[in-house]
């Protein structure tokens, strides 16, 4: 039988759970990553859940524990050795799709960013608003605009690049 603590951070979890899974597809490779990244998550917000204070929301705490847990699961993994895949059978987007292929570009374009600057975009791409994003990375909101904007500078350099 589930004690209290263990129904409320399930629900948690169902709430929550798109949330988790946009941040673990950008910043992992293929499904195997996608799942621990998820995991790791999970067991961090847990850990946290007895200490959540409520000084944020749960969605700005819940994006910081993932955004945080991504970000350093990418520096521990820049730090192995590198391995290639034997398949990378991911793609969130259907593959029929032809009308999704500039959405694919841009998501190679921004998994060239560095980390930080990806979590930024995706918070930026979830609809969440400059205070929000500011709480979450722990920088000032004129500075998620600065950034942002010099995010899309760089995607759009990017992008003359690869077409050209």
């Amino acid at each position: 039988m589930k004690n209290v603590k263990e129904k409320q951070f399930e629900e948690l979890v169902k709430q929550y759970k798109r949330t988790i899974y946009s941040v673990c597809y950008m910043f992992s490779r293929d499904k195997e990553e996608i799942n621990d990244l998820f995991q790791e998550i999970l067991v961090r917000l847990w850990l946290g859940f007895d200490q959540f204070e409520q000084r944020s929301s749960v969605n700005t705490w819940v994006y910081r524990i993932a955004l945080n847990t991504a970000i350093n699961s990418d520096k521990r993994a820049k730090r192995r050795p590198q391995t290639v895949p034997l398949s990378t059978d991911i793609d969130p987007y259907d593959p029929q799709d032809s009308s999704l292929e500039q959405v694919r570009q841009l998501y190679a374009l921004i998994n060239q960013l560095d980390v930080m600057d990806r979590g930024l975009v995706l918070l930026w791409l979830e609809g969440i608003g400059y205070d929000e994003i500011a709480a979450i990375m722990g920088i000032t909101v004129a500075n998620v605009g600065i950034k942002l904007h010099r995010i899309k500078e760089k995607l759009v350099q990017k992008s003359k690049s690869v077409t050209h």
